[in-house]
């Protein structure tokens, strides 16, 4: 069978290719193995959205004398509820996927995918039969998983990835997370919310390590004040399964630890799917564990592109995306432009929510920058103070020479939600000025990047 486009995996980055291919008047197939929407919508990004909600309603009832509401009786948490709830939100989405692939008229072909020299894909069915398919362009977005540490094992039961935390049959009393990355403090609060003991060990000397220090320390502060107990510059040396727990062995900068525990989820980051799927046949070149890719996505044997967490980049849903549609708009040739690694928003979702674009403050000055930092805290918002949340804080870096918007970073209640307005304005190389006479909305907790930015100016109203 012969198409203009096949895409390989039909994640965020490889249903959005296809949907914008299908829109520019192509013949589209998807490849998939598995659930439609890949990691992200199964096992990703939005189911552990759904578990972080049951989260924060949680805390809600905990602290609803806080608001003045008396509850009369104990409110406990249904793990089992939870994890149900977040799978079948998993599920309408994969659904949703489904009905794109539909109204698009794009033909969906499940089994295991496998690029052939001359633009061809052979797909294994799960009865096992080959059909081999051709197509003037095929696209590899086979995305990642959970890497592993050589002495951290995951066994899928005491030794854990990203996979099977959203999915355990009951509650851990005792956990340890390695890693705390956006996936590492993500289930770190969800569990230690829902009533389990909850341990970070982090290699790096802050949390967060890719964030802003400042918004490091807070999140740390924030989590202790949980209860969640946090050692940095620290590593699991030896994980011991025998016996019916973990017994882990943490190197501090101190000493060594050992600590008792049900669980370890490992979330160390996580690894390219390039493996088995015939690059190496076709001539592809990988470099480093990915594929290497030009700025359009494609790969040094032409008709062959890749995007997503299977190139070089940030791993992230919305990079993958954008990484398709600019590939499949160069494929129609169109004249898109190529991405801007550097403005593109990383968003953790745990509570207090951390939200980043840009420059931090010590990237800015190590690239020689001489810069205005302005800070507005949440506790001097009418909004936050309103809501209940006024931990946190906006910080904003800018150009002292140019007044050029060099980043953005924030920490606090649906921070994830104003990120935006950053990434907007860096794109239209918006100054500091313009967003000081941008009249914001009052009371909102996104005036405080207008508060912050006046502060960076010395103008500002509400400190």
């Amino acid at each position: 069978m012969n198409f203009d486009l096949i895409v390989l995996g039909t994640g965020p980055g490889g249903y959005v290719a296809a949907i914008r291919a299908s829109q520019l008047g192509m013949k589209v197939a998807v490849v998939e193995k598995e659930s439609l929407g890949g990691i992200c919508l199964n096992w990703g990004c939005i189911p552990t959205k759904a578990l972080l909600k049951s989260a924060n309603v949680f805390e809600y009832i905990k602290h609803a004398k806080d608001y003045g509401i008396e509850i009369h009786g104990e409110a406990v948490p249904n793990f089992e509820s939870v994890i149900k709830r977040s799978r079948q939100v998993a599920a309408g989405m994969s659904n949703g996927v489904n009905f794109l692939m539909k109204k698009n008229k794009i033909t969906v072909i499940s089994g295991y995918g496998k690029v052939k020299p001359g633009n061809k894909l052979e797909v294994t069915d799960a009865e096992g039969k080959k059909t081999e398919y051709s197509a003037k362009h095929i696209i590899i977005a086979t995305g990642g998983r959970s890497r592993e540490l050589p002495n951290l094992p995951q066994d899928g039961k005491k030794i854990i990835g990203y996979r099977e935390a959203m999915n355990l049959p009951k509650q851990p009393k005792k956990m340890v997370v390695v890693g705390s990355g956006a996936i590492g403090v993500e289930f770190a609060y969800f569990y230690a919310s829902m009533g389990t003991d909850v341990t970070i060990v982090e290699y790096m000397p802050n949390i967060v390590p890719l964030e802003d220090e400042e918004i490091s320390k807070a999140l740390e502060r924030s989590f202790k004040k949980m209860g969640i107990k946090i050692l940095t510059s620290s590593e699991v040396t030896q994980a011991d399964t025998s016996g019916d727990g973990v017994r882990v062995t943490v190197k501090t900068p101190k000493n060594e630890e050992v600590i008792e525990c049900d669980v370890v989820l490992s979330a160390v980051g996580i690894v390219a799917n390039i493996e088995n799927i015939g690059l190496e046949e076709v001539g592809i070149k990988t470099e480093k564990g990915k594929i290497v890719v030009d700025q359009y996505y494609r790969t040094n044997v032409p008709g062959y592109y890749a995007i997503g967490d299977c190139v070089p980049g940030q791993a992230l849903a919305h990079v993958a995306s954008a990484e398709g549609i600019i590939c499949v708009e160069k494929i129609a040739g169109h004249n898109p432009e190529p991405l801007n690694y550097n403005n593109i928003p990383g968003c953790t979702y745990c509570s207090p929510e951390i939200a980043s674009v840009g420059y931090t403050e010590k990237a800015a000055r190590e690239a020689g920058y001489e810069i205005r930092v302005g800070k507005f805290p949440f506790s001097a918002s009418g909004k936050a103070s309103a809501a209940g949340h006024k931990d946190g804080f906006v910080k904003v870096i800018f150009d002292a020479k140019y007044g050029e918007f060099l980043g953005c970073h924030m920490i606090g209640a649906n921070v994830t939600e104003m990120i935006a307005e950053a990434v907007v304005a860096r794109k239209l190389e918006t100054t500091g000025h313009e967003i000081i006479k941008s009249v914001h909305p009052h009371p909102t907790m996104s005036e405080a990047i207008m508060e912050a930015t006046a502060d960076a100016y010395g103008e500002v109203i509400h400190l």
